[in-house]
């Protein structure tokens, strides 16, 4: 039997997610005199930004300008970035960065000026980092202290997403779960900015938190919204490959101070993959990696910086030195074992430039939208930019065409029961991240997709829905939005960007220059032309 709801909130803008691109619009909606809330399913600042390392991308140093910055983002996005979007993106920026600076954002800075860093596929010096390597957590206190003097921001933490709410025309709000009882609660509310992040957990091998399950995506797939791109995974190509250790992501920016790449016998090989070395796009790197690791029998690379001085390694990657340590590591000294690992979303919830969606009401923004920004291949260090930038203009669109609170009809509880054995939970879990990072990973093919599919379907007929608890409901997200990106992934019959298939291993610009959008109709994902 389903369980009834706990009780009933309103606002008029409900942010689902409390990174960058989140607590931007909602402080922006709340300057405009808008009530907001921001749910979140764990502590505020456990999000993928507060693990973003290397940097945020702005043309703002002397020689550069925002042509530059995106020309390289459209070389990196292989033909798939919408330009307008990228222009959007390089333009605004610049203001979006400046406005952190003066809300006291903390930038390193070297005799006294702001201090650019470059990393792969840059053609100049445009990486603003804090810290080192802390920048995402930087720029999230800053947002954090920021949405704290907006007395207009609520802010609920430990509550998760279940489902998206409408009439039919609009969205009216949405359902979410008070994890301490596991009751849903009703969110009435005028608009609703889905902020959830990206989805690394969907695979055995990610540098991305426990939360980033894919939740607002499932919700979107769940509510009949468009969908784009979702076969375009970027596997970062240096996560901590220790045992005992966590998948921890080691920023692009070490090769970008001279780390080398070396294979099981010591020689670098990046320059037989690509031009550009060791700084040549993420998904060269991560294929490169894949081939050496098979080459010499499965015997891993490692990331060299022992030629670097220790000083400039410790106070350049002061986060990064730490943590290696707390392993026995030593970067300075020795070389660091690395695998790819899944680490950003490009597609995601299809929206126009203003973070609108194909559902009136329903506004997206960072890594859980598809802007067209990231094309085929996201720029490093462009996704914190790319939150401020569409946080911002989302909140903005929603303040000018939303109606009064109240205005559509009510919205039934969700018919979910409550939840009693977890086991079967954990195992269809951990058999999900198998099954995509085996199936829909690095290198790709038609028997592995297809094979894929059909496992996670059945996956999804044993879980259902989910039951009114947070780690079900992950689960079944992730089942649902895995098999998603399993078909995008066989229907897309060309490799671009950091989709790779194996068995049709060149792009086809005539077929395929053009987004993946797919939608879910009557319980079935449907491909659209156009």
């Amino acid at each position: 039997m389903p369980v009834d709801p706990k009780e009933t909130l309103s606002c008029d803008l409900l942010v689902l997610g409390s990174g960058i691109a989140g607590l931007r619009g909602a402080i922006e909606a709340a300057g405009a005199g808008w009530d907001v809330l921001v749910v979140t399913k764990d502590h505020p600042r456990e999000s993928n930004t507060e693990y973003a390392q290397g940097g945020i991308a702005v043309a703002l140093s002397e020689g550069d300008d925002p042509e530059a910055h995106l020309h390289d983002t459209l070389e990196a996005g292989d033909g798939l970035c919408d330009e307008r979007a990228v222009r959007v993106l390089v333009e605004d920026g610049r203001e979006r960065v400046r406005e952190l600076i003066r809300w006291g954002a903390e930038f390193d800075r070297q005799d006294g000026e702001l201090h650019y860093t470059r990393e792969a596929a840059h053609g100049r010096n445009r990486i603003l980092h804090s810290q080192g390597d802390a920048t995402g957590r930087e720029l999230e206190r800053a947002l954090t202290v920021r949405a704290a003097t907006q007395e207009r921001i609520r802010t609920l933490p430990f509550h998760t997403g279940i489902r998206l709410a409408s009439d039919g025309s609009r969205c009216l709000g949405a359902w979410i779960l008070d994890e301490a009882d596991d009751r849903p609660v009703a969110v009435k509310a005028r608009a609703v900015l889905l902020a959830t992040g990206g989805l690394g957990r969907l695979f055995r091998e990610s540098t991305n938190p426990a939360v980033a399950t894919g939740d607002g995506m499932a919700m979107a797939i769940e509510a009949g919204l468009t969908m784009a791109n979702l076969e375009f995974v970027q596997f970062h190509p240096t996560a901590l490959f220790l045992k005992g250790a966590p998948r921890f992501l080691l920023s692009e920016s070490l090769r970008g101070e001279g780390a080398y790449l070396r294979n099981a016998d010591g020689q670098r090989f990046m320059e037989k993959y690509h031009p550009m070395g060791e700084l040549a796009p993420r998904d060269v790197v991560s294929r490169a990696i894949t081939s050496e690791i098979k080459a010499t029998g499965g015997r891993p690379v490692t990331l060299d910086m022992t030629h670097l001085d220790p000083g400039f390694i410790a106070g350049r990657f002061p986060m990064i030195h730490s943590t290696c340590l707390q392993f026995g590591l030593d970067i300075s000294r020795e070389p660091i074992p690395v695998s790819p690992a899944a680490h950003y979303m490009m597609g995601g919830v299809e929206t126009d430039t203003e973070g609108r969606t194909s559902l009136a009401g329903v506004y997206a923004a960072g890594e859980v939208a598809c802007t067209g920004v990231h094309g085929a291949n996201r720029l490093a260090s462009n996704s914190l930019l790319e939150g401020l930038v569409f946080g911002t203009r989302a909140s903005r669109a929603a303040l000018g065409e939303s109606p009064p609170l109240g205005a559509g009809g009510s919205f039934p509880p969700p018919e979910l029961p409550a939840c009693s054995d977890l086991d079967r939970t954990n195992r269809l879990r951990r058999r999900i991240a198998e099954v995509m990072w085996n199936g829909v990973g690095i290198i790709r093919e038609a028997g592995g997709l297809r094979a894929a599919r059909l496992e996670l379907e059945g996956m999804r007929r044993e879980l259902g829905r989910g039951c009114l608890h947070r780690r079900v409901l992950e689960t079944a997200n992730m089942a649902l939005l895995g098999d998603a990106m399993a078909a995008s992934a066989m229907y897309r019959t060309e490799s671009r960007g950091a989709h790779y298939r194996e068995d049709y291993p060149s792009p086809d610009d005539l077929t395929w220059r053009r987004p993946t959008r797919l939608r879910r109709e009557h319980d079935r994902l449907s491909f659209l032309e156009g």
